[in-house]
């Protein structure tokens, strides 16, 4: 199995009806081999940002072309929260290197 990184996908999608993104979100909740975590919306401006779990970045853009949904920027992304700052982050990120879940 690939080791797998983490990563943020920003979409904007003005307007688009729910019903669509709701659909989108039970066909990726299935896909492989990357994992679709969890999502971020603002529907008032259209934003998404979506945790996704991927061997790289050229497979969630093969997904998202497959499955005809746009996509603005695909970044690779550390988890990090004012409790693991200073030596509880280097100490995070150790551990982080062998979990299965990338801390989450």
């Amino acid at each position: 199995m690939a080791k797998m990184q983490k990563f943020m996908v920003v979409h904007h999608n003005p307007g688009i009806d729910c019903n669509v993104v709701q659909e989108n979100w039970r066909k990726m909740a299935e896909v492989e081999p990357a994992t679709w975590v969890r999502t971020y919306i603002n529907t008032d401006e259209g934003w998404r940002f979506c945790v996704w779990l991927s061997p790289d970045a050229q497979e969630l853009e093969k997904i998202f072309q497959e499955m005809n949904v746009s996509w603005e920027r695909i970044v690779p992304v550390e988890e990090t929260t004012p409790d693991m700052w200073g030596e509880k982050w280097e100490e995070h990120l150790k551990a982080d290197q062998y979990a299965d879940n990338l801390g989450m």
